[in-house]
């Protein structure tokens, strides 16, 4: 029997060369990786060769693969060609974008809204991103766009859009947690890797205060519940605090700043660009009222 060869498999083999990735095809196609894969074993099993082989992290064809390669690539751009001549719908672009959680009740439906308004029929896939991977999902092409915090001076790419203090918080009885913890101050933190919980730990050592990790986290809806029952205090900047958590003044340590970048993918598409610059915009908005040390403007490092 003649193989018949499934065309979307056939594209995800074309876009995944076209981007050195299987995985960077995944996301792009809106699929699993398992989904590749499976896709990838259907069509050597339909070919009756091996179609990729490994070389170190990736895949890449083997001369059976470079043979239907060639063939795919004609057969999906035809595919694509008649569903423009009888006028076929086209798919909705989906634009892909990263976000601390501490965005997700202003920033981001804000954005979405705007962006709306300009681009209705654009689906955005927002991710609620751990902050120190924002930045290698972007560069690694599983994302378009993200806003990341970074260390003051420290940040490596992205256009900077304000420079956030940090500070201590707590619930409303924190103040005691403060002056009485003889077993050391009890913290409530995110899990580690995180710029939060690296300022607190550093800021308490750095003035020989003892400290407790009392609860840890990757929910910051956890965070902020824990501080309203009194569990311990954390580290955040101003923005987005609920009700019931308080800023603490006394006792405590200073904290330095952190730098709200955004960053974005090359070769972003139209629907992207004109995102990533309504995110900006919001984004600066919605941060007019934080303090920002003089000279500091919005710049790509």
């Amino acid at each position: 029997m003649r193989p018949r060869f499934d065309i979307d498999a056939l594209r995800t083999i074309v876009v995944g060369t076209e981007l050195g990735s299987f995985a960077r095809a995944a996301a792009q196609l809106g699929r699993s990786q398992a989904a590749v894969s499976m896709q990838l074993k259907r069509l050597e099993e339909q070919a009756g060769h091996a179609l990729f082989q490994r070389s170190g992290r990736g895949l890449v064809p083997t001369e059976a693969g470079e043979t239907l390669l060639a063939y795919a690539r004609r057969i999906v751009a035809m595919h694509d060609e008649a569903g423009v001549a009888l006028g076929a719908a086209a798919s909705a672009p989906v634009i892909r974008v990263g976000l601390p959680q501490d965005f997700f009740e202003d920033v981001m439906p804000d954005a979405i809204a705007r962006f709306a308004q300009v681009r209705p029929h654009v689906h955005v896939e927002v991710r609620a991103g751990r902050n120190y991977a924002l930045e290698e999902e972007v560069h690694a092409g599983l994302l378009d766009v993200a806003l990341a915090f970074a260390q003051a001076g420290r940040a490596r790419s992205g256009a900077l859009l304000a420079c956030l203090p940090m500070h201590w918080y707590g619930g409303e009885g924190a103040a005691a947690l403060v002056r009485k913890s003889p077993d050391g101050l009890p913290l409530v933190l995110f899990n580690h890797p995180c710029l939060f919980r690296q300022a607190a730990i550093q800021a308490l050592d750095a003035h020989d205060l003892r400290w407790r990790l009392a609860l840890t986290t990757p929910s910051l809806s956890g965070v902020w519940a824990a501080l309203r029952f009194g569990l311990g205090i954390t580290v955040r900047t101003e923005h987005g605090l609920p009700g019931g958590v308080r800023r603490l003044d006394r006792g405590l340590p200073d904290l330095p700043a952190l730098e709200l970048r955004m960053i974005a993918g090359s070769g972003l598409s139209a629907a992207a660009a004109d995102f990533a610059d309504v995110l900006a915009t919001v984004a600066g908005r919605r941060l007019a009222r934080t303090r920002r040390p003089r000279g500091h403007r919005a710049r790509s490092a």
